[in-house]
């Protein structure tokens, strides 16, 4: 785990070190900032589409093999693009079909990244393991980009995609040497598919791979209402809330008068936040959606006490706990998404939700955005928070009604004796 740990920090790291060095790319080449969020978009899109393919095939192929593949492949799409930056070949339709590749390969490399590092942990440990992911990524998204300038400004725009290539390569050489541990459910799907004797015939090994369809795991997806709560949540949360490099730069920007130093002490804070709150989300032991909706409720409270501030330094109060409240949040939806389902249809979930997801990262900033138009940033921040706690809190409400609702029973000419006594019971 403490390899996996580090290769998942270089690989971050140089994954945020791309996407920052791509967003300069573009604008250099186009002088365009829509076609830079048109680059963006192109590379989500195909989890919107085939995300659920992806998770059907980390389910059915074994998975360190799988992840293997996936990041030498995507280290084989940075070094393509690095030679044609190098030589000046590169224009905006090789970058878009380049960023479109990557967007396919990732499908099925986010699912197997995921789940491989829950094998390597026993069960009772995966959400601790799931905090340590979340701690990671924060840790090399702030790498990332502080390194992206420094790479770009002493060896240029290729040489930060090489290196973004060479920490691909560096995850794929770890993951031959990783092993599962005890009662891991990457050994107990195995163990499942193959039998005890680990010898089935080419009939039986047939029919195993035809059982694992991506229509099982949207079935299970649709049916289990735990997730679909899960779904909720997290979407309400992520439309009106969450998109605080957007919100909160127009809010310092603006009311606030502040500038471009005041809106990068906020993102500061922001990362900070980011990573105390995986720091906390670590030593959650039993998950919830419970815990989710709750923190995910108070932080759209806290956004909007953070929308009426009247100064920079009571926003820099605010930021912090909204930050640290959404990261121990995504913590814990993300072990409850990883660990409710069966061993065996985890990859398909993650698809399905991979998709859910691209959905509200493409939809969420332009309807914030309109919202910002309509009622301003502290209009939009102060209505957000109070649609996500709302939105929540109407929802904890008519389940416990639903739970609570009363059995009728239905009196009649043959009543035994007792009657009453039963259906005061009941």
């Amino acid at each position: 785990m403490r390899w996996w740990s580090v290769a998942n920090f270089v690989s971050n790291a140089g994954t945020w070190m791309q996407l920052t060095v791509q967003n300069l790319l573009v604008l250099q080449i186009t002088g365009s900032a829509a076609a830079t969020g048109l680059s963006m978009s192109v590379q989500a899109a195909p989890a919107l589409l085939i995300s659920v393919f992806g998770g059907a095939a980390v389910d059915r192929w074994p998975r360190r093999l799988t992840a293997a593949v996936s990041q030498a492949l995507l280290g084989a799409v940075a070094f393509v693009t690095a030679l044609m930056v190098a030589l000046d070949r590169l224009d905006v339709a090789s970058l878009m079909v380049l960023a479109a590749v990557t967007g396919v390969i990732a499908t099925v490399d986010g699912p197997a990244c995921s789940l491989l590092g829950n094998d390597l942990v026993p069960a009772e440990d995966v959400p601790s393991a799931i905090g340590v992911g979340a701690l990671v990524h924060q840790a090399g998204r702030l790498t990332g980009a502080a390194l992206a300038g420094v790479t770009v400004g002493f060896l240029g725009t290729a040489a930060a995609y090489a290196a973004n290539g060479l920490s691909f390569l560096f995850v794929a050489s770890v993951i031959p040497f990783l092993r599962p541990a005890r009662g891991a459910a990457e050994r107990v799907r195995t163990d499942k598919r193959l039998g005890s004797n680990k010898r089935l015939r080419s009939v039986e090994r047939g029919r195993a791979a035809e059982a694992m369809t991506v229509r099982e795991g949207i079935a299970f997806f649709a049916r289990r209402p735990r997730l679909l709560a899960l779904a909720g949540v997290t979407g309400v949360s992520a439309v009106f809330g969450r998109n605080y490099q957007l919100t909160l730069a127009v809010l310092v920007t603006g009311p606030l008068a502040g500038g471009a130093g005041s809106f990068g002490t906020v993102s500061t804070v922001l990362a900070v936040g980011g990573i105390v709150g995986a720091v906390l989300g670590a030593r959650l032991r039993r998950p919830s959606v419970r815990v989710v909706g709750a923190l995910a409720a108070a932080g759209g409270l806290l956004q909007v006490v953070a929308g009426l501030s009247p100064s920079m330094a009571v926003l820099l109060v605010m930021v912090l706990p909204m930050a640290v409240v959404e990261s121990v949040s995504d913590t814990a939806g993300t072990a409850v998404l990883q660990t409710d389902p069966p061993a065996h249809l985890r990859g398909r979930v993650l698809g399905v939700w991979g998709s859910v997801g691209t959905v509200w990262s493409l939809g969420g900033p332009p309807a914030l955005g309109l919202l910002m138009e309509l009622a301003g940033a502290r209009g939009a921040l102060v209505a957000g928070g109070l649609i996500i706690a709302g939105t929540i809190g109407a929802g904890y409400l008519l389940r416990e009604r639903r739970a609570t609702a009363p059995v009728p029973v239905r009196a009649g000419d043959a009543d035994v004796p007792g009657q009453a006594a039963l259906e005061t019971a009941a």
